[in-house]
């Protein structure tokens, strides 16, 4: 239950007696949490290997097996948990005891907050999400993060300026030197030095003897990239310092470029892309490290990012209760067009928006509910390249139900009365998505300058093509379903008719034969439900003629139905296209 008075930083963890029973429940969870994150290490410890041999399919593969672990994980310990005890397992009592249990068990636990997030996975698996509350399950964690002991153990390497820039540069190149040699290393280091020296430490301010480089030992792998994560220290602030490392897929690797500014470092560890496999024994000392330069991001997107995406759900979950106790204002119906599919609502003080799947659809929609689950599903298991918005996926969500507009508890009512239940002062709304709020594209537009209309309208651009090399094809690609991100990013995010590219047919518009055909209202021509005729893009673009002249001068060509067969067929070749977190006027020469 959501409590309004509850501290989002600790409960305390009662010293009651607990049942064997209870005992052997808690025991059997913990033991199945340090299997799957022993499991999740192993297929994290791969990344290394497949980046040096740039198996680059290999890396989708073990993207989609990694997020299937934990739910194979969650239903192996389910069936274990059944089998411990004679007693009855929906006994609510028992598991308020064998909550106690395991706060006691995880008391010393390196990685408690993510075993807690497990217990939370199993207890929800087995009464279906009913019956949240602290009592039973770990809404709230044991205790604050930083006072967990850990043991001497550190997760990075600290480096002085007493070498100088190009020292510096060296010594990280070695120290994480790759089983494919650097394509050319004196180059790579020169243009560090370059941009160290020109661009970072003017920001900083201070001469370089103050300076401190910490470099975390791990290496994030993601997609084609390793990248190298450290962060400069100087009096007052800290930076971050990202090299992303390149395979050239010949024998060598590269250094692509040096992001030091919080803005770029926010979008690769953002919410548009797959989650990096990186070897984090503690995940919560490197959730601190990365927030030390990234301090306006949430922790639940680090956990995201570093692949514990369950227990992000936690953290978020954690932080919008935190965040609704200080705040007074009320969920709303989202601006902009209203979806056919969805109803969409949001607090304006918070920056996210929460999806629910309507009882019944807009016309001329013909997809189900079914399909619609499916279709985010499908979203949430593939190289988002970028371009589409992280989808967390909730049941049973609990809400107070003052907290709520007259105008958008009406909709629900109307639009999805079969997904809410109220019960005296909460509303619970049985099934929704929570995704990052942004600016539709279509709003964006309204005012933008035309130097805005330019840049936006050429990353939408961009946006069709890396979703379409990442093999999926976004269905309706109306302006409205698009939305614009702080960093003026066009990011996708209505998934309901999405379908990998590789399954469309897409066709050139017959030329009419007669008068009669030319004139026709409907195609007189045969349609499959697959096929695709880009000439058609065109009227995406109806009533902003400005906008399609500045789409027009630089993705003309996506109006082609040869340029789409072209994708098609280096996918089944087994193409995978490089997608960077930043722009190409970013990446070093070579």
């Amino acid at each position: 239950m959501l409590d309004r008075n509850a501290t989002t930083a600790t409960t305390v963890v009662p010293q009651a007696e607990t049942s064997p029973t209870a005992r052997r429940i808690a025991k059997t969870i913990l033991n199945g949490f340090d299997a799957y994150f022993a499991d999740f290490q192993n297929m994290t410890l791969g990344a290394k290997a497949r980046f040096e041999t740039a198996d680059w399919l290999g890396v989708l593969e073990a993207h989609t097996d990694r997020l299937d672990l934990y739910k194979t994980k969650t239903q192996q310990v389910l069936k274990l948990v059944r089998g411990v005890t004679s007693k009855d397992t929906t006994d609510l009592e028992l598991w308020r005891e064998a909550r106690t249990a395991f706060a006691q068990l995880v008391k010393s636990h390196i990685n408690y907050e993510i075993a807690e997030s497990f217990f939370n996975s199993i207890f929800g698996a087995l009464f279906e999400h009913h019956h949240i509350h602290d009592r039973n399950m770990f809404v709230l964690p044991s205790r604050r993060l930083e006072e967990k002991p850990v043991p001497d153990y550190s997760i990075y390497i600290t480096n002085a300026m007493t070498e100088g820039v190009e020292g510096l540069f060296g010594r990280i190149l070695d120290d994480f030197a790759f089983s494919v040699p650097w394509e050319n290393r004196q180059r790579d280091i020169d243009s560090l030095v370059r941009v160290f020296n020109e661009e970072l430490m003017p920001v900083l301010g201070c001469p370089l003897q103050a300076v401190r480089i910490d470099v975390l030992e791990s290496v994030f792998y993601r997609n084609k990239a390793g990248y190298i994560i450290g962060r400069a220290i100087g009096p007052g602030q800290t930076l971050p310092l990202l090299l992303p490392c390149k395979n050239n897929e010949q024998g060598g690797i590269y250094v692509d470029t040096l992001i030091w500014e919080t803005s770029l470092a926010s979008i690769v560890f953002g919410f548009t892309r797959a989650y990096f496999m990186v070897d984090t024994p503690i995940p919560s000392r490197f959730v601190r490290f990365i927030n030390s330069f990234l301090p306006g991001k949430n922790i639940d997107e680090i956990y995201n990012a570093l692949g514990f995406n369950k227990h992000g759900k936690t953290e978020f979950y954690r932080h919008m209760i935190a965040h609704l106790r200080n705040r007074d204002d009320q969920f709303v119906v989202a601006p902009g067009i209203k979806g056919m599919v969805m109803t969409v609502f949001t607090l304006p003080s918070y920056g996210v928006v929460f999806k629910v799947i309507k009882d019944r659809f807009d016309r001329p929609k013909t997809v189900t509910e079914a399909i619609v689950r499916e279709k985010y599903k499908l979203v949430s298991r593939s190289d988002k390249a970028g371009r589409m918005a992280d989808t967390q996926e909730y049941t049973n969500f609990i809400f107070y139900r003052d907290r709520f507009s007259d105008e958008l508890m009406a909709e629900l009512q109307e639009k999805a009365p079969s997904k809410i239940i109220l019960r005296d002062r909460l509303l619970i709304i049985r099934h929704l998505y929570v995704e990052r709020r942004m600016k539709p594209l279509n709003i964006f537009l309204t005012n933008a300058s035309q130097e805005d209309i330019e840049v936006v309208m050429d990353d939408y651009g961009n946006a069709i093509r890396q979703l379409a090399a990442a093999n999926i094809f976004p269905g309706d690609m109306l302006l409205k379903n698009f939305g614009v991100t702080r960093h003026q990013r066009v990011v996708f995010y209505d998934y309901d008719e999405i379908c990998l590219l590789t399954e469309c047919n897409f066709r050139k518009i017959p030329e009419p034969r007669n008068e009669m055909e030319e004139m026709a209202d409907r195609p007189w021509y045969p349609v499959a439900d697959n096929d695709i005729f880009p000439e058609e893009f065109r009227l995406f673009f109806t009533g902003n003629p400005a906008a399609r002249k500045a789409f027009e001068s630089l993705h003309s060509d996506l109006y082609d139905y040869r340029y789409w067969q072209r994708l098609q067929e280096d996918i089944r070749n087994g193409v995978i296209a490089d997608t960077f977190p930043y722009r190409n006027s970013k990446r070093f020469e070579r």
